[in-house]
């Protein structure tokens, strides 16, 4: 059994996502694509050979009947339009971080869904499916280390030309929103963002590194640097302080040198080699769990609750104040129906 496959939005992560599915991965097809940039869409169906109609826009492309499930991999504005449309029709939808540009759009997405009565969407947080991560949550779970009480984190960027405004907090600290709330099953009540000296490597008027401290409801603390010009390369970070022990999240596989009297290993300078082969699985549990007609990954829900943390990091970054986070009760559709992997 083959899902057929429509992408909307042949951009960078477009080509990437048709090129594993065409080329990497099993159990998917594309049979159809569109973009604002028609020989954009025609660039790609010529370069992985694809046979694939190519649609004038997005919402002809959810309606065909060819079209088994829909990824969103356009500008980020135009998510929440074309996953409302997916549910609408009522096939299943992977989307592209973010779910939508506001935590009102991404409210009306959940509403949609629940109204729909079936989960539909997948949304792109790919750190869950990174095998280091993963080992981490399993330490976690098996408690090894004991009652989680403090995490410390970073996510560093060797630079980031194209980044302006509040982007290392939308952009950049939005993975960590994601993938800590995973970890740690818990969810948020208040967060705080601390402004350091600012790095003279940073685009004029943007604030670079920050530093986030979060409250979770069970009380743990957990401080996190954003820092996307920090010069030395790519490096993330995340060590789990427990009552009975600590665990780290691995480093990157990397040989050791030992030459001219010194110790030396090699750090990455971009995320694509540090997380490609989490968005091999992430896409290929996607296809997996939708032929089975099972929705497994992060949920509208987990987008929505991003969306309302964001929100609430750029109130404190303005207010200098401890914002608190408030969310309503997660509803009993997603509770019921969602299947950790």
């Amino acid at each position: 059994m083959v899902l057929k496959i429509g992408v909307i939005g042949t951009g960078a992560i477009g080509k990437d996502h048709i090129h594993r599915i065409t080329n990497t991965l099993t159990g998917g097809e594309i049979v159809a694509v569109t973009d604002v940039n028609p020989e954009q869409a025609e660039a790609v169906v010529e370069t992985e050979n694809l046979n694939a109609e190519i649609f004038e826009d997005g919402h002809a492309l959810i309606q065909s009947p060819n079209v088994d499930a829909v990824v969103v991999t356009s500008w980020g504005p135009t998510h929440e339009e074309f996953v409302l449309a997916s549910i609408a029709a009522g096939k299943p939808v992977f989307c592209e971080k973010p779910l939508a540009t506001t935590a009102e759009g991404c409210k009306r997405i959940v509403d949609a869904e629940v109204e729909s009565g079936k989960q539909l969407v997948t949304v792109g947080f790919m750190r869950r499916y990174d095998q280091g991560y993963r080992a981490l949550k399993k330490t976690i779970e098996e408690n090894q280390i004991g009652t989680p009480l403090m995490l410390h984190c970073a996510h560093r960027n060797q630079n980031a030309p194209a980044f302006h405004g509040d982007m290392p907090i939308t952009d950049s600290f939005v993975h960590e929103i994601d993938i800590l709330r995973w970890l740690l099953q818990d969810d948020y009540v208040s967060v705080q963002v601390i402004q350091p000296r600012r790095t003279r490597f940073a685009n004029d008027g943007m604030q670079d590194p920050y530093m986030i401290l979060l409250e979770t409801k069970e009380g743990i603390r957990i401080d996190a640097e954003v820092f996307v010009n920090c010069q030395y390369g790519y490096d993330v970070q995340c060590q789990v302080v427990g009552d009975t022990g600590i665990a780290n999240l691995p480093d990157p596989a990397s040989v050791v040198i030992r030459k001219d009297a010194k110790l030396s290993s090699d750090i990455l300078t971009d995320w694509k080699p540090r997380f490609i082969d989490a968005y091999d699985v992430e896409i290929q549990e996607w296809i997996d769990a939708t032929l089975k007609g099972e929705m497994n990954g992060p949920s509208a829900w987990d987008g929505y609750v991003v969306s309302v943390t964001v929100d609430a990091c750029l109130e404190a970054k303005n207010s200098g104040k401890i914002i608190p986070i408030d969310l309503p009760e997660c509803p009993s559709f997603y509770r019921e129906a969602k299947v950790e992997v």
